[in-house]
């Protein structure tokens, strides 16, 4: 009778669970049988181990073979679990040492020839093991990804018999090596010509993580203005650099080592669904709003939207966090992005346009604008109306914006002056916080409250101009909120719909 005991990582959301992989060898006909709540790629890996261990030359027991996946209750998905079955096989029939086995944990899928695959979910897992104090061997093609976890010893191997020579002691694996930082382009501000309230809106959305919104007539810019505000974000720090590169890997769709640093920009089309937004799945998977985590989720032909979809956002955006419940399973992912969203002004698209073109009648307006609703609106700090253009400003030889460069360093002297002040950005202030930190002299106090009753506005609105006053009163280096920057917060607030159609 033989007994092993190898260490690998399951998948959980962004989390990445120790799993003790027991193998035993007992008396009786041969058989292969895997316990611990396996799914059926699982549950398939006895054909690939069996195949890959006789390709590398080692003999599979022809015992009666019990694989155990601790915890029981976890459930266990994908071929992440081959090579430690494989290991545990080998090491309990004694054709490896066992006791080598204690320091390592092993992620990877076998080929039937003994190639070892590359499998996702590989950062949190390096995370997980950095805590641990044990060493990690993954697939080559998983070295880079494994290798943005500092802290951990990670090694890779390409076959199965690479790794039973490590354990051997027959030979060292190569490190896993981080591949070199490469930047992409990001758009440029200086490309925006005119638009100078919805340039000041964007830098003062960069500078709070403020929601943006932007109404306008078709091909003014809205897009344009949107797809620059990454290039406006300061580069992220490390830890979450890191949080936005676990759920990349975790999501199926791949993470590019060489682009980790980055802040992520989400364009979904307007037929997305609510799933894709928020994430799901069998095995859940993050959506849009928690790929865009620490970046930019730009929502364009924002009525175009399904209505459901869009009530999805409102949870995430006060709480910065999606939990996927399932029968089996629940995943928790971080959503914490800034939302930028785009519409025309009615159907047609040309209301209020100096031109006089656009025809729909007021009720078509009103439906149109109703396609989104209020609390969703209400959550959303800046509205800014975006015009057409005259064609005098768009000349080749028109003066040039202000460049992104220029306009990210003021972003960031405020946001400096914001985490010295409350440990981070005006936008995620919390009710008491904001009470503390926003304070108004008793003359802007009651033009807040006169504003408040004409306008018609909840105490959600009132909290969120408190705060956007705060991020102009930063970026212009000012201790107090003063009343040029509360009149200015105040412009960004638009009345709410019922005051609207009294007024009409």
């Amino acid at each position: 009778m033989g007994l092993a005991l190898v260490h690998g990582r399951a998948r959980a959301g962004v989390r990445a669970p120790a799993v003790k992989v027991e193998v035993h060898l007992g008396g009786g006909l041969p058989s292969m049988s895997i316990v611990g709540l396996p799914e059926a790629a699982v549950r398939e890996a006895k054909d690939r181990v069996r195949a890959a261990i006789q390709c590398a030359q080692f003999e599979f027991p022809a015992r009666r073979i019990t694989v155990n996946l601790a915890p029981a209750d976890l459930p266990k998905c994908g071929g992440r679990f081959d090579l430690p079955i494989a290991l545990g096989i080998l090491a309990a029939s004694g054709q490896i040492p066992r006791e080598a086995l204690a320091d390592y944990e092993f992620i990877g899928e076998l080929g039937l020839t003994g190639e070892l695959r590359p499998v996702d979910g590989i950062l949190p897992a390096a995370l997980a093991v950095a805590q641990t104090g044990r060493k990690l061997v993954v697939a080559e093609g998983n070295g880079p990804e494994a290798a943005l976890a500092s802290g951990v010893e990670t090694c890779t191997a390409r076959t199965l018999l690479e790794a039973c020579a490590l354990l051997g002691g027959q030979r060292a694996l190569p490190p896993a090596v981080a591949p070199p930082q490469r930047r992409s382009e990001r758009p440029d501000m200086r490309d925006v010509r005119g638009q100078s309230q919805a340039r000041r809106a964007l830098e003062i959305a960069a500078a709070g993580g403020h929601h943006l919104l932007l109404v306008g007539p078709p091909g003014c810019g809205k897009t344009l203005l949107a797809s620059r505000l990454p290039g406006l974000l300061p580069e992220a720090c490390e830890a979450e650099a890191l949080e936005t590169a676990a759920i990349a890997s975790v999501s199926g769709r791949g993470l590019d080592p060489a682009c980790w640093r980055e802040r992520p920009f989400r364009a979904p089309h307007h037929t997305a669904s609510a799933i894709a937004l928020v994430g799901g799945g069998s095995e859940p998977r993050p959506g849009e709003i928690s790929l865009a985590h620490n970046g930019v989720l730009f929502l364009d032909e924002l009525p175009e939207w399904q209505r459901h979809a869009l009530e999805v956002l409102r949870e995430p955006l006060e709480s910065g966090v999606v939990t996927i419940s399932r029968a089996a399973r629940q995943s928790e992912f971080p959503a914490r992005f800034q939302l930028v969203a785009a519409m025309n002004p009615c159907p047609c698209g040309w209301a209020g346009d100096a031109s006089g073109r656009c025809r729909c009648p007021g009720e078509a307006i009103e439906r149109y604008r109703g396609r989104i609703s209020g609390p969703l609106l209400d959550r959303i700090d800046l509205h800014v109306e975006v015009p057409r253009l005259p064609p005098a400003e768009l000349r080749p030889d028109a003066p040039e914006g202000e460049s992104s460069a220029a306009i990210r360093a003021r972003v960031e002297s405020a946001r400096a002056i914001q985490q010295q002040r409350a440990g981070g950005l005006n936008a995620q202030l919390s009710q008491a916080a904001t009470m503390a930190w926003c304070r108004l002299q008793a003359h802007d106090q009651a033009l807040l409250e006169r504003a408040i009753e004409a306008l018609h506005l909840s105490a959600r609105s009132m909290h969120r101009i408190l705060r956007v006053a705060r991020t102009i009163a930063d970026l212009a280096g000012s201790p107090a909120i003063a009343t040029a920057h509360l009149t200015e917060a105040l412009g960004y607030r638009p009345a709410e719909r019922g005051s609207r159609r009294q007024a009409a």
